[in-house]
């Protein structure tokens, strides 16, 4: 189970579907009414300290969309003792670097922010594969391809026009372009893969499953992580189950329909990783 923060100008916010132009600063029931809303720091000490949690995944915002990285405020989070998994836009080994050198020890790299796949492989390459995270980054299914990258439409347009013509059903359209997506992240070096539908991210709706056991089985020493609509204990032990290895919870966190009990209910049922 790893919590999630959100980060935008210098505030924790709450995501909800995508629309990041919409989030507001976070007010959890984990935190206590002196703390005020949006307080990063807060909120990580409370992921520790109320719920036994020291992994965190942090995605800068503001460094997705183009801005700065938020050094600072990592380096806070991780002065905890948090063990952060960080999306911060990174494109180049230059701010990879950077990344890590704010605190964290898992570097994202996003579909969405990618220019291409050497790209990635240069990251791997820069900071170790072993620090990075390729991060599918989906809306409803479909891949989130940064314009002008050298992989955009090569894989969803391919995909679409099998449907047109016939060669493939539907539902498997966008299915097959993130199993390639993936295979292009790990044949490039990742050694780590997360799924992330932004257009479930606080829906309940829940993981993709069926993506889930397509990606285990074509890739079956990777370590799997999935986030966006997980909202109960019964689907983290799910997708345990299906042979994930972490799942990015935020909002069922915040408003109390996982607590502390669930957690520690699940990880009774899994005590290492689904590999």
């Amino acid at each position: 189970m790893i919590p999630v923060i959100d980060l935008a100008r210098g505030s924790a916010v709450l995501a909800r579907g995508g629309r990041r132009e919409s989030y507001a600063p976070v007010r959890s029931v984990l935190a206590g009414s002196e703390t005020g809303a949006g307080d990063a720091v807060a909120l990580a000490r409370v992921y520790r300290d109320a719920l036994g949690l020291t992994d965190c995944y942090v995605a800068d915002l503001d460094a997705i969309g183009g801005g700065p990285v938020q050094s600072g405020l990592l380096r806070q989070i991780a002065g905890l003792g948090s063990s952060l998994l960080v999306d911060a836009g990174v494109a180049d080994a230059g701010r990879a670097r950077d990344v890590r050198a704010a605190g964290a020890a898992q570097v994202i790299v996003g579909l969405e922010t990618l220019p291409s796949f050497e790209a990635l492989a240069t990251v791997a390459r820069a900071v170790g594969a072993e620090h990075v995270v390729f991060s599918l980054d989906l809306r409803d299914g479909v891949p989130m391809v940064r314009a002008g990258a050298r992989h955009h439409g090569t894989f969803v347009e391919l995909a679409r026009a099998a449907v047109l013509a016939g060669a493939i059903r539907p539902g498997a359209a966008h299915e097959g372009s993130v199993v390639e997506l993936a295979r292009a992240a790990v044949n490039a070096g990742a050694t780590s893969l997360l799924v992330l539908d932004v257009a479930r991210v606080g829906s309940g709706r829940g993981v993709d499953s069926r993506l889930v056991e397509t990606l285990r089985r074509e890739h079956p020493t990777v370590h799997l992580f999935a986030g966006g609509g997980v909202a109960s204990a019964r689907e983290i032990e799910r997708l345990a189950d299906l042979g994930l290895d972490g799942v990015l919870v935020a909002t069922a966190l915040h408003d109390g329909r996982l607590g502390r009990a669930d957690l520690e209910a699940a990880r009774r049922g899994h005590t290492s990783d689904s590999r």
